[in-house]
């Protein structure tokens, strides 16, 4: 592919496809991308421990709702900062320690 990205198709689950990215990076950051389910599926497993979310005011329709069924406080997750800008919101979100 143009600009040197790889795709790898994992049919593992979640943790080994996390797994393989963490081996990927070396001591870098993994950031996942993908739609609400996605990224939800690694929430709940309790495997993000910083997720960055940007809302903006645009009515798209129904969509899928982000965290609806997951309780962020109880995930170990509070919010560390937030920012209003002129075209959206954003908030960060991080897993404390316990």
């Amino acid at each position: 592919m143009e600009g040197g990205t790889t795709f790898y198709f994992v049919t593992g689950g979640i943790e080994e496809t996390l797994e393989r990215a963490k081996d990927a990076a070396g001591d870098k950051d993994v950031k996942i991308g993908g739609g609400v389910s996605t990224v939800r599926q690694y929430v709940a497993a309790g495997l993000v421990d910083t997720l960055h979310y940007a809302l903006a005011p645009v009515v798209l329709g129904r969509g899928e709702a982000m965290f609806a069924g997951l309780d962020l406080p109880a995930l170990g997750f509070q919010v560390t900062e937030h920012v209003a800008g002129e075209h959206a919101t954003h908030f960060v979100l991080e897993k404390q320690s316990a």
